[in-house]
């Protein structure tokens, strides 16, 4: 199972995850409450997951095509048909409000849509928090 966080205006907007049935994007909790906008107007705000077989049009619209699409694979040896790995290894830092953040399963590890910044004295980037054993 793979899984990314999705932020949207750097605020954590939700999961998507990829297993063996297909792929699921369920929108942060926090998110919803603060009544934020939706990622894209195909993912209206819910709180229920929406699922589908196929990687979701919006988010297999993240990523690079021709010239730029070819260097990532040949950099990263990422098969063309592999969207979600192509997702996760180009879609950190793209263009627009949207950015797409690998989740690494540890055998400790935690839901980083738990996470919660209380303390706005001392601020970081949530995206660069790193488990070590």
């Amino acid at each position: 199972m793979k899984k990314a966080a999705i932020y949207f205006k750097s605020a954590l907007a939700g999961v998507l995850t990829e297993d063996e049935n297909g792929y699921t994007f369920l929108y942060d909790s926090l998110y919803l409450a603060e009544k934020n906008d939706p990622i894209s107007l195909t993912l209206p705000l819910q709180d229920k997951p929406f699922e589908s077989k196929v990687l979701f049009p919006f988010f297999d619209g993240l990523i690079p095509e021709g010239w730029l699409l070819d260097i990532a694979q040949k950099y990263w040896k990422i098969d063309g048909r592999d969207r979600f790995s192509l997702l996760l290894a180009c879609c950190k830092d793209c263009i627009g409000a949207v950015s797409v953040v690998p989740i690494t399963n540890y055998e400790t590890s935690f839901d980083v849509s738990q996470l919660r910044i209380t303390n706005y004295e001392t601020s970081f980037d949530v995206s660069q928090l790193r488990i070590t054993e």
